[in-house]
């Protein structure tokens, strides 16, 4: 869903433009697409360096 073409019940502007502070506060809820906060890309590079780790470990491991 996009905000674009959203208006705010409260002061009747689009939500986009964030005039109030619930248009802000919506606006910013709409357009917070990941988990926890993180940014997509976080999540794919923190998910990557785990799964290294977990093959050095392994790795380790053998020896």
């Amino acid at each position: 869903m996009s905000c674009q073409h959203l208006v705010c019940a409260q002061c009747a502007h689009p939500v986009i433009e964030g005039r109030c502070a619930l248009c802000r506060a919506n606006r910013e809820r709409l357009h917070n697409h990941g988990f926890a906060g993180l940014s997509p890309a976080l999540i794919v590079g923190l998910l990557l360096a785990l799964l290294l780790l977990t093959l050095v470990l392994e790795h380790l491991s053998r020896l």
